[in-house]
């Protein structure tokens, strides 16, 4: 496809710049667009976790030119399910070499600040297609308008583009005015908490009681999950950082949080919480729980999927779209996702032809997204509790812990968004020059869903 001249190239809002609104503008950056993002954050404190960075992600990702060992992402060589009152381990799936043979990438974990920063780079570096993304920190949006299209900052101020892309996060203003309504949060039955803390491996090395997590190395790259019983409350921690960190996360459900109706996942609470909702596991996880030092504690809430994401010429993506539970591990790939597709679905676009781009791309990822969001209900090994309503959205059963990772995994954007374009689009349409650094891997046998 031949490159946009500087007057065909469409000027782009992106507001939020996290992982979607990144992706996003790495993407239309590529695509020969001229980007602009506006984020509510000074983006100058290390927050967060870890994320999961899995194979569907990834392709595009290194295809662009992140490197996962540089980033210091960590393969994950399995998946260990056990007794959090025994220890003993009753299921475990071995991901090392197969996973990347079939998906294209293997499962990584990253400290989510590490991907972020990568990301950046990739959106605002003078390496690379196309211009560097511009980014505005600590800007406030109050207001968007999907017609014109503009936002309205907090100064008052009006800014205009041709396309408008709200990346805002769980908290949107923008899909009430998308939809006319807000999509409003729904407690949780069976975990309605979590908690979330970080804990160095040398802390857990240096004290005899929990050396026997990180023992020769054994837990290299393992993800690891404790359950008080198949539906009861569960531990789940696996490494980042190249192993120097574990990432832990705590899932219960506590009758204080029944009336919740807002996260804020900065909240800090006493470990003493943490050890009184596990108070029931093995004494050697418990001393584990208590190398915590910041702990951090929200209420899970459920949003589901919307039935638009586009109106005039404003979208929504990421979390402001589909806000995902933490269950799957998917909420930041689908966000990445978003982006690949939207840079594709607007190559070679020009102002006339944004909403029908726009249709493509919804088309390429709302159902996609919209049974991630059902199925990030349920743990990798509770299918069962979402199968029905999932299959709203696909068309043959995700009813096992392997159909979800062949679904989560297995699907190529880049092909979906591609083949969607040349059927309404352009018969020959090709990625602009430069867009990837080669091809992203084509999962192999990558199951077809509707």
């Amino acid at each position: 496809m031949p490159a946009l001249t500087q007057d065909q190239s469409l000027d782009v809002i992106i507001v939020g710049a996290g992982i979607a609104g990144l992706a996003a503008g790495i993407s239309l950056r590529r695509a020969g667009h001229k980007v602009r993002i506006f984020e509510r954050s000074e983006l100058n404190n290390e927050v967060g976790a870890a994320i999961h960075v899995p194979p569907n992600a990834n392709r595009s990702l290194v295809a662009w030119g992140l490197d996962p060992v540089e980033n210091k992402f960590v393969t994950s060589t399995g998946i260990a399910i056990g007794s959090g009152a025994t220890l003993q381990q009753f299921d475990f799936t071995p991901l090392g070499d197969w996973v990347p043979k079939v998906y294209g990438g293997p499962l990584y974990f990253a400290h989510r600040v590490d991907l972020h920063e990568s990301l950046k780079k990739l959106a605002m570096g003078p390496e690379g297609p196309g211009k560097p993304v511009e980014l505005s920190l600590g800007v406030q949006v109050v207001a968007y308008n999907p017609e014109e299209p503009s936002i309205t900052l907090s100064s008052g101020l009006v800014k205009k583009a041709d396309l408008v892309v709200a990346a805002d996060g769980v908290h949107s203003i923008a899909v009430e005015t998308i939809l006319g309504y807000a999509n409003k949060p729904e407690p949780q039955a069976l975990y309605n908490g979590c908690y979330r803390f970080l804990i160095p491996a040398a802390d857990l090395d240096a004290d005899e009681e929990t050396a026997w997590w990180n023992k020769n190395g054994e837990s290299e790259g393992l993800m690891r999950i404790y359950t008080a019983s198949k539906f009861g409350n569960r531990f789940i921690s696996y490494p980042c950082r190249g192993g120097e960190v574990w990432n832990c996360v705590g899932m219960f459900h506590d009758d204080e949080l029944e009336g919740a109706t807002k996260e804020d996942w900065q909240t800090p609470v006493d470990k003493s919480h943490l050890l009184k909702s596990f108070s029931d596991f093995h004494p050697s996880l418990q001393a584990v729980l208590n190398k915590a030092s910041e702990v951090k504690r929200w209420p899970l809430l459920y949003r589901g999927p919307v039935p638009t994401w586009t109106k005039g010429k404003m979208v929504i993506i990421g979390d402001a779209a589909h806000p995902m539970l933490p269950h799957q591990g998917q909420g930041g790939a689908q966000g990445i996702e978003d982006g690949i597709a939207l840079g594709i679905s607007l190559s070679g676009a020009t102002s006339e032809d944004i909403q029908e781009r726009l249709a493509i791309f919804e088309k390429a990822r709302r159902h996609r997204a919209s049974a991630i969001q059902v199925m990030s209900n349920a743990g990798v090994d509770q299918a069962e509790r979402v199968a029905r309503e999932v299959a709203q959205y696909v068309s043959v059963p995700l009813d096992s812990q392997a159909k979800f990772a062949e679904y989560n995994w297995g699907h190529d954007v880049v092909d979906t968004t591609i083949q969607l374009l040349r059927g309404s689009v352009d018969a020959k349409f090709e990625l602009p020059e430069g867009f990837f650094k080669g091809k992203p891997f084509s999962p192999q046998n990558a199951p077809k869903y509707a």
